[in-house]
């Protein structure tokens, strides 16, 4: 597909279980790979309904009277699916990676390949852009997003770089903020170095680790006994997140117990970890770092 390719589709799909007359969400519809495989395996009586809040992913929708496509954040799951009469699912599928289409559009900011404006917004509808992030935060701020969010361990020093710079100028492009940091990157590890900035000013905009706990917790309560959880990381932030959370019920501590001392969580893990094979790898790069886990509703 022009737009995304489906990672780990078949794997994802059949960690649903999908049933003939179930009802599905999708909650990262992007290119409509998943949706679309959900929509081959239902029948007649048979919903999906899909989320995305990145106004491209309209032109993807699918024309289908079993298919709803949300235009809206899958924070706001439980708000929406209720709108619009739906109280309980059979499952949920999320996958959680920047689409190839907002990577490879160069205006769209979220690539080290191209120079563009500092942008990364999901949502055009977003007030809080890169330019926002590396412009105008402080610097103990801007040093806990590339510490908590990129993992690197000279964080101060970059955060107090890109503070000294843009006192001087504003840092308006991608490659205004390369050239920045540019003692920061030497030559064999700047693509990766780089990448790592880019992930957690990405993740601050869209404020990606907070949506995620916020959408998780919501999936208990809108699941059917017996209903999936399919969902595909790609960095060990929400990865981990996504382990405690269905281990625990909870992304922090032990998990609750009851009078008797019994362990009260409300999923099972469905499985080990999937992660794609050496051929979808050799096909689509951007799978390599995807993680799949499957839960099921207790």
């Amino acid at each position: 597909m022009e737009y995304h390719n489906p990672v780990l589709l078949k794997e994802a799909v059949d960690g649903l279980h999908v049933e003939d007359d179930g009802v599905y969400v999708d909650v990262t519809f992007g290119g409509g790979g998943h949706s679309r495989e959900i929509l081959a395996r239902l029948g007649e009586r048979g919903r999906l309904i899909a989320f995305d809040q990145d106004e491209d992913a309209a032109r993807n929708a699918i024309d289908d009277e079993r298919f709803l496509l949300i235009g809206e954040n899958f924070r706001f799951i439980k708000r929406f699916l209720k709108f619009n009469g739906i109280v309980k699912v059979d499952g949920v599928l999320g996958d959680f990676g920047v689409s190839s289409h907002q990577f490879d559009i160069p205006e769209r900011g979220f690539s080290t390949r191209f120079d563009a404006e500092l942008d990364m917004r999901m949502s055009q509808q977003n007030p809080v852009s890169a330019f926002e992030v590396v412009n105008n935060y402080e610097e103990a701020a801007l040093r806990n997003v590339l510490s908590m969010y990129g993992e690197l361990r000279n964080a101060g020093a970059i955060a107090k770089t890109i503070v000294q710079q843009r006192a001087e100028a504003p840092i308006k492009t991608t490659e205004g903020l390369k050239q920045a940091l540019k003692k920061f990157l030497p030559q064999h590890k700047e693509h990766k170095i780089l990448a790592q900035i880019y992930q957690a000013i990405r993740i601050e905009v869209n404020q990606e680790v907070q949506v995620l706990k916020e959408f998780l917790m919501q999936t208990a309560e809108i699941l059917n006994t017996g209903g999936r959880l399919s969902l595909i990381s790609y960095h060990s932030l929400e990865d981990r997140l996504v382990k405690r959370f269905i281990r625990n019920g909870k992304f922090e501590g032990e998990p609750e117990k009851d009078f008797y001392g019994n362990i009260n969580v409300p999923f099972k893990k469905v499985g080990g970890l999937i992660t794609p094979s050496a051929e979808e790898i050799k096909v689509n790069n951007r799978a390599r770092s995807a993680k799949l886990r499957i839960a099921e509703k207790l």
